[in-house]
Order: structure tokens, then C-alpha cells, then sequence
């Protein structure tokens, strides 16, 4: 019976650790760490060998760097939107230009040289831009020469890799590795391993339960075990690049002093500089005017030119700088806007012969009002405009540019840049209706004018923030189902409803007098008058807003009790 009784219990034996030999290979292939790696470019996807990974502070961007000849370059689009849309590309001149306050630095594209409007001129050693592909490129050590950007860069382990740090301190959350341990595709010990991250300090990416998505010290991502990282800390770590920048010195601005009261005075032509006594003998606290004097004339930066010594004479001794205007549609010639603003030899003539002729006439401000600037050139326009303001800095004349109210349509025009190199910036706070619109309607409506103050004071700062009231209006005419008007004088306003026979009533909506009649023709007119009380609640609007002034289109337009209602905004 024993006999029989031992194979038995052999048997069970053998069941038994046959059964935990598969429980413990279970248990170690549930447990274990598996030690296949992934394939570093498909991981990264990366296309081929010039493509180098990037991370932006502590993001893997999905755009990719390029790397060549040991020196890493970006995508000049990506760029404009991280990293900073001063470096404008003149693709017309094959140059790559950075402007800063006191000087214009540029370098042709594939060469290694820069030079300054400030005299400076040195080699780089490599290219600061390169074209391939059509797509233009921009070296990082470059753009370090500029912005507030720095840089680790690591091609020891796997592809090119670089980290961008932007701003002079970078805050992130970091802990320690004790020991160098495999950091893995995904959270869990089948992941595959992306490499060996050394010991040392960590970036915490994204923090889990069990595992953390980390960049290494030697710029990798991906996941660790939580039990790995010790010491797990918010850290702020300067990245200042201050070595080896350029002095760019910091942007200033110059300002009247008090509250701009500007009157915008249409020429015409030299003769038309004979009204200046008249124009302003009516007005009250007008401290700037600013004569049409200057406008495009041809595709190399001429202008024309309407000044006189004896026009700065009169408006000086009304108590009033003088701020040119310089515009791109009253020259009966005409020029290619575009052409001048995208040609570097263009827009240093044009910015030359502002200061020639400020030199001359020694007026106190350039007022450029640039009309209908396409898309497609709005980079270059914005250029021309810092090119300018280095300019006006350096000859301490006040530069103010006039803008459309801010829309989404119209946000090429930057400005929130404007704001920083430009002393003063004029909304014009009308056409809210125009001679093209398909309804009939306010030129400038209290919401017009408090949301165009409102969307302008989120990019310039108050203090340099103008808006332009007009003293114009547009009489509106409906016949045989046809629309169309033509804008009149506030000062002639009182002859037209009389003509008409309309009855002026306060509308609320629009803080104007509306009217409207029916001639035996049946004819339908329509007016929204400008006049001093609704000039006023404009005025009430901007002085609740704190911003630096006002502006009038045109001298010679309005009616005489204006003047009182500015002059008490003025003194306010």
C-alpha cells in the first residue's frame, strides 16, 4: 500500500511545482521591466536627418527644429508666433532685418554677416538665416542676439535635441534621480524604453498616480515611476542670456506733457497752408495741428511736399506744434504702396526725407496715416514703422500714427507694436458708417467710439492712446430703392435738415441728433448730426477711459461751439 502511495504524492509534487514555476514566470513577466527600446525617430517623428526635437520650456512641440552644420535653426513662422514677431523677413531684398530702438540690424540670408545702422558690422561665423525649400530658417544663436531667449542643446544620445527656455527665469517643477534609471514610452513597466535617464535633476511634465511624464537632464521625455523621483519641488531657474547680446538699448517715448488736443488740417496744395491763421483763430486748447503735407509719390520713398516755413511761424505763435502728415492716397500720381513698404532702399528713403525735411522746417512730429494697408504686406508696413521710430528717437521728433478702429479683420496693423515704438498712436473713432455701406447709419455712435477705446486700450497704453472725433456727418439719401450719401460738414448740417425740412430728435442709442424725411419725389433722407452735445458724450466717454487725448478730422468742418466742449475736456 505504501508503494502505491509514493508515486501519488510524487506526482502531486511535481503538479505542484510545475504549477509554481508557471505562477513565478507568471508573476515575473506581470512584474518585470521589459528592456525592448523604441525606435527614436518614429517616437520623436522625425522625418530625416536634419529634423531636430524641440521642446519650448517645458512642452514637446510638435514642430520640429532643423540642424545643420552643429548649429540649430527655426522655422521663422514659429518664430513670429513664440518667440518674437520684431524679426522680419524683407523677402523682396533677400534679407532677414531685426530692428531694436536705436538701430536696424540686418544680414542677408545664407551669409554670416551683420550690419547696424549703427556702424557696427561683424561676422557671425555661420549663417543667421537660411532658405530651404522655399521656408525660411532662423539660428537660434541668432535670434539670442535679441530676444529673451536661451537654449540646451544635446546630440550625444539619439537625434538632435534642443530645449528653448523664453524669458529671463523659467519656473518648473523638478525632483531628483538618485541613480540612472530607463524612462519609458508610456506609463508601465511593458513600455518600451525611450533611454537611460542620468541621475540628477528631472522636469515633471505631468504628474500621475504611479508614474510622471518627465524631460531628463539630458532632454528626453517620457515616464517614470513615482518612486524614483525624490524631492519634488516647484524650482525657478534663470536662463538669462545677457552674455553676448546686443545693447539695444530700451524703448523711450517721448509726450506732450499734458492732453493732446490735435486738429488735423487738410492742405490741399501749398496755397492751402494760407488758411492756417484762419482755421485756428476759432479754436480753443488746440495744443497740435497737423497739415497734410506730405504724401507718397513714387516707388523709391519720394514725397511730395507742401510745408512752409511761414505756416510752423503761425502755429506756433497760436500756441501749437506742428506734426506733419505723412499719407499714402493724396498724391494725385499715385505709387505702389506695397512697393515701398517691402523694399528696404524704399523705406529708408521715404524715412530720410521725413528727416530732411523736419530738419528744414523744424516741425515738432511725423503723424503717419497709411489708409488700406493689404494683409499681405502688413509685416513689412509695421518694419517700415519701427525703421521710423529709431529714426524720430534719435532726432527727438514725436511719432504718431494713425489707425482704423481695432477689429478682428484689421489686426495685422499690430497694435499692441505700435504702442511700444510709437509715442502716440489716433484711433480714428469714425466711418463706423461709410460712403460704402449697405445700410445707412452713424459715423460714429457712442458704442462705436466706447468700443474702438476699449478694444485699443487691451494693445496701447492709455497714456499714449489719441481718439479722433469727427466733425463731419453723412446725409443719407434712399431713391428708387438705391442707397447712397455724402458726408457734409457739421458746420453746414443746420442748412441741410432746413433744405429738407427734417426734425431733429436725441436719439440715446447713438448719443446724436437723428432725423429723417420724405421729399414729394419720394425720396428718403436720413441724418445722424454731430454736433457739440454729441461731441461731448464722446469726450465724457474718453476722459472716463484716461487716455492721452483727442483728435478732430477736419479744421475748417466744425461748427463753432464745439470749441467749448473740448476746451472743458482739456481742462478736466
Amino acid at each position: 500500500m505504501k508503494k502505491k502511495i509514493k508515486p501519488v504524492i510524487f506526482i502531486i509534487a511535481l503538479i505542484i511545482l510545475f504549477g509554481l514555476i508557471y505562477a513565478g514566470q507568471i508573476a515575473y513577466e506581470r512584474l518585470s521591466y521589459t528592456k525592448d527600446k523604441v525606435d527614436l525617430n518614429e517616437y520623436y517623428g522625425l522625418t530625416d536627418q536634419t529634423q531636430a526635437v524641440l521642446f519650448l520650456n517645458d512642452e514637446l512641440m510638435e514642430e520640429k527644429a532643423s540642424y545643420y552644420n552643429e548649429k540649430y535653426y527655426l522655422d521663422f513662422d514659429f518664430v513670429q508666433e513664440y518667440i518674437s514677431n520684431r524679426f522680419y523677413y524683407g523677402e523682396a531684398d533677400g534679407i532677414l532685418v531685426y530692428t531694436g530702438p536705436s538701430a536696424t540690424y540686418t544680414t542677408v540670408i545664407g551669409e554670416n554677416n551683420i550690419t547696424s545702422t549703427a556702424g557696427d558690422n561683424s561676422d557671425l561665423g555661420y549663417p543667421a538665416a537660411l532658405l530651404e525649400d522655399g521656408q525660411l530658417y532662423l539660428a537660434v544663436d541668432y535670434l539670442k542676439k535679441f530676444a529673451s531667449v536661451n537654449y540646451e542643446n544635446y546630440v550625444d544620445d539619439g537625434p538632435a535635441r534642443i530645449r528653448i527656455y523664453i524669458g529671463s527665469e523659467h519656473e518648473s517643477l523638478t525632483g531628483t534621480l538618485k541613480k540612472d534609471v530607463a524612462i519609458r514610452k508610456l506609463g508601465g513597466r511593458k513600455s518600451e524604453i525611450v533611454s537611460m535617464a542620468p541621475a540628477g535633476t528631472v522636469t515633471i511634465v505631468e504628474e500621475m498616480e504611479e508614474w510622471s511624464r518627465v524631460i531628463t537632464a539630458d532632454g528626453h521625455i517620457g515616464y517614470l515611476e513615482n518612486k524614483n523621483i525624490k524631492d519634488i519641488a516647484p524650482v525657478v531657474v534663470n536662463t538669462d542670456n545677457s552674455e553676448g547680446k546686443v545693447a539695444l538699448g530700451e524703448y523711450t517715448s517721448m509726450s506732450l506733457g499734458t492732453k493732446v488736443n490735435l486738429g488735423f488740417h487738410p492742405i490741399g496744395g501749398v496755397a492751402g497752408n494760407e488758411t492756417v491763421s484762419s482755421v485756428l483763430a476759432g479754436t480753443k486748447s488746440l495744443n497740435v495741428v497737423a497739415p497734410t503735407w506730405f504724401s507718397l509719390e513714387g516707388n523709391d520713398g519720394s514725397i511730395s511736399n507742401f510745408a512752409t516755413h511761414d505756416y510752423i511761424t503761425a502755429a506756433h505763435a497760436a500756441g501749437a506744434q506742428v506734426w506733419a502728415a505723412v499719407d499714402n492716397f493724396n498724391n494725385p500720381n499715385g505709387c505702389d504702396t506695397e512697393a515701398v513698404m517691402t523694399h528696404a532702399a524704399s523705406r529708408a528713403n521715404l524715412i530720410s526725407n521725413l528727416i530732411q525735411l523736419q530738419a528744414e522746417y523744424g516741425f515738432e512730429g511725423i503723424n503717419v496715416d497709411f489708409e488700406q494697408i493689404g494683409e499681405s504686406y502688413s509685416r513689412s508696413y509695421v518694419e517700415f514703422l519701427r525703421e521710423l521710430s529709431v529714426a524720430c528717437r534719435a532726432n527727438q521728433i514725436i511719432l504718431s500714427i494713425d489707425n482704423y478702429v481695432p477689429m478682428n479683420f484689421n489686426d495685422y496693423y499690430d497694435l499692441t507694436e505700435q504702442g511700444i515704438i510709437a509715442d502716440y498712436i489716433i484711433i480714428m473713432g469714425y466711418d463706423e458708417h461709410y460712403s460704402e455701406s449697405e445700410e445707412a447709419g452713424s459715423v460714429a455712435s457712442i458704442g462705436y467710439v466706447e468700443n474702438g477705446i476699449k478694444s485699443a486700450l487691451e494693445e496701447v497704453p492709455a497714456e499714449k492712446l489719441i481718439n479722433a472725433v469727427p466733425f463731419y456727418t453723412r446725409v443719407w439719401t434712399t431713391s428708387g430703392g438705391q442707397l447712397s450719401s455724402k458726408a457734409i460738414h457739421m458746420s453746414a448740417v443746420d442748412g441741410f435738415v432746413s433744405e429738407k425740412g427734417i426734425e431733429l430728435k436725441w436719439d440715446d442709442a447713438t448719443c446724436q441728433y437723428y432725423g429723417e424725411s420724405t421729399a414729394s419725389n419720394g425720396d428718403f433722407y436720413q441724418i445722424w448730426s454731430e454736433d457739440a452735445k454729441s461731441l461731448e458724450a464722446k469726450l465724457n466717454v474718453m476722459q472716463a477711459s484716461g487716455i492721452a487725448g483727442v483728435a478732430e478730422w477736419a479744421l475748417g468742418f466744425e461748427s463753432s461751439d464745439v470749441w467749448d466742449v473740448i476746451a472743458n475736456y482739456m481742462a478736466q
